[in-house]
C-alpha cells in the first residue's frame, strides 16, 4: 500500500490498497483530500460542486516521461485532444513542446487557439467534412490521417480547389485486437477506422496519382487503454513490414504514426500497465532500424490521472440489499461508467475515522436513468449530506465527454499548480443554457 500523508495516520477500511498508481497528486493532508497543495474543500467553497480538478504538475511530469522515453528518436508526441481539450490543458502542454492530434474542426480551432504550431498538428478521423478540409488546408496543419479512398479523393478535390498540398499519412488497419472495452477498440477489421490492411497498396497508388496530395506515412493506430506490450508489439512488426513492402513500390514513407492508446491504472493495488519506456524499446526494436520519424498521440497517459471528478452527497438512501449514495454529479458529467463499464476509485475529501464500519452502497447521480451511476457495489462508510466525494482518475474523457441532459448544467472546471488555483472553465448557467434553443416566431 502506498502510504497518504495523514497527521494521525489513519489507516482507512475502505481503502487498504490506497489509490490508482499515478495518482500521486491526490493526497490526504491532516485526513483532508488535497490536490498537489490545495485542499479540495477550499475549492468547493469557491466553485461549488459538482466539478472537475486538474494538476498541472502531473499533467507536465507525464508528457516529459512520455517524450523521455523516445530519446534520440526523432519523434512528435502529439497529444489527443479529445482526451481533455480545455485551453487551459492545451496551452500548459503547447508550452511544453507538444503538438496536437485533432480529429474535429472545433478541436483544430482549440488546438491554434492554444499556441500549437500548425506544423505540429495531425488531423485524425474518418468523417472530415469539406469545410474542415479547407481550414486545416489553410492552416497548414502538418499531417492529414486519412481514413477511406473516397476521403482521400475529397482531399484531393479541396487541395485543388484552394490551390494547396496536402500531406496525408494512410491509416491502415492491422486487424490486431487489443483487449480493453469493444467501445474502444480501433484496430481490428470491424472497426469503422483505417483501411483494410488488404487494399493498402491499392490505397496508396490511388494517392499517389491523385493531385494536391503528397504520400508522407503510413498510420497504425489499434485503440485505447493498452495495458500489454503484446498488440503493440503486432502493429509495430505489421508496420515494418508495411513500409518495407510501400518502399519497394516505390513510395516514399518518411515517418509513421504510431497512435495512442497507452493505458494507466484506474483501480486501487492494480498492477501499473506497461511503461512509456518499454513502450518506446518495442518501438526501436521493431521500427528503430527503418530511417523513420515518428509521430505518437498519447492523451489518456498523459491527463487521465492528473484529474478528479469531485461530487457532494446529497441523500443516502438505505434499502434490504444496499445503499445508495446519491451524489450531485450524474452521468452527464462523467459518463465513463456507464458507457464503457469504466471503474473509477471514489474516496471521501474528509477521511473517516479509522474502524468506521463500510456497507455495500453505489453511488449514483440525479439523472432519471438507471444507468445513472458513478460506481456499483463498492464497500463505503456511512457517507453524510453534504459530505465530498472524489471520482479519481477522470482527467480524461471526462469532461470532454460531459452533455446537458436532463438540462443539467456543465460543470467547472479547475487548474492547480502548487498551492493555487484558478477556475478554467466555469459553471454555466441557466440564462446560457435556455438561450440554446431559438422559439420560432409563429409560436
Amino acid at each position: 500500500m502506498r502510504q497518504r500523508q495523514s497527521s494521525d495516520k489513519q489507516v482507512l477500511a475502505w481503502a487498504k490498497q490506497g489509490f490508482p498508481p499515478g495518482t500521486e497528486a491526490f493526497a490526504y493532508k491532516d485526513n483532508v483530500l488535497a490536490v498537489e497543495n490545495v485542499l479540495l474543500p477550499v475549492i468547493a467553497a469557491s466553485v461549488g460542486t459538482p466539478f472537475y480538478v486538474y494538476s498541472a504538475t502531473v499533467i507536465c511530469r507525464n508528457y516529459r516521461a512520455f517524450k523521455a522515453a523516445f530519446a534520440g528518436l526523432d519523434i512528435l508526441v502529439a497529444y489527443a485532444v479529445k482526451a481533455n481539450s480545455n485551453q487551459a490543458v492545451l496551452k500548459l502542454l503547447a508550452g511544453a513542446g507538444a503538438g496536437a492530434d485533432i480529429v474535429s474542426g472545433g478541436e483544430l480551432r482549440r488546438a491554434l487557439a492554444a499556441g500549437f504550431h500548425p506544423q505540429k498538428i495531425v488531423y485524425s478521423g474518418v468523417g472530415k467534412t469539406a469545410e474542415e478540409m479547407d481550414f486545416a488546408l489553410q492552416s497548414r496543419i502538418g499531417c492529414f490521417n486519412v481514413e477511406s479512398p473516397a476521403e482521400l479523393q475529397l482531399l484531393s478535390a479541396r487541395a485543388q480547389a484552394l490551390g494547396a498540398e496536402a500531406p496525408v499519412s494512410l491509416r491502415i488497419n492491422p486487424d490486431i485486437a487489443a483487449g480493453g472495452h469493444a467501445k474502444i477498440a480501433t484496430g481490428k477489421a470491424e472497426n469503422k477506422f483505417g483501411i483494410p490492411q488488404a487494399e493498402a497498396l491499392q490505397a496508396y497508388a490511388l494517392a499517389a496519382r491523385l493531385k494536391g496530395i503528397k504520400i508522407c506515412g503510413l498510420d497504425v493506430h489499434i485503440g485505447s487503454q493498452i495495458e500489454q506490450a503484446e498488440p503493440f508489439a503486432r502493429a509495430f512488426a505489421f508496420a515494418a513490414g508495411l513500409v518495407q513492402d510501400l518502399r519497394r513500390q516505390g513510395f516514399s514513407i518518411t515517418h509513421i504514426d504510431i497512435g495512442g492508446g497507452l493505458g494507466i491504472a484506474y483501480q486501487a493495488g492494480a498492477k501499473p500497465p506497461l511503461e512509456p519506456g518499454a513502450y518506446a524499446a518495442l518501438l526501436r526494436q521493431y521500427l528503430g532500424g527503418l530511417g523513420l520519424s515518428f509521430i505518437a498521440e498519447p492523451g489518456r497517459f498523459i491527463t487521465g490521472n492528473a484529474g478528479a471528478l469531485v461530487t457532494k452527497v446529497l441523500f443516502v438512501k438505505p434499502t434490504a440489499a444496499k445503499n445508495f449514495i446519491i451524489v450531485d454529479a450524474g452521468m452527464n458529467d462523467l459518463i465513463r461508467p456507464t458507457l464503457y463499464d469504466a471503474w473509477h476509485e471514489i474516496v471521501p475529501v474528509v477521511a473517516p475515522p479509522a474502524g468506521e464500519p463500510c456497507y455495500q452502497s453505489d453511488i449514483v447521480g440525479p439523472v432519471c436513468e438507471t444507468g445513472d451511476y458513478l460506481a456499483l457495489d463498492r464497500q463505503m462508510p456511512l457517507m453524510p449530506a453534504g459530505a465530498l466525494l472524489a471520482v479519481l482518475s477522470s482527467g480524461a474523457y471526462g469532461a470532454g465527454m460531459a452533455g446537458n441532459y436532463n438540462s443539467r448544467l456543465l460543470v467547472p472546471e479547475v487548474l492547480v499548480e502548487g498551492g493555487r488555483f484558478a477556475i478554467i472553465r466555469p459553471r454555466a448557467t441557466y440564462d446560457s443554457l435556455l438561450a440554446q434553443d431559438k422559439i420560432p416566431d409563429w409560436l
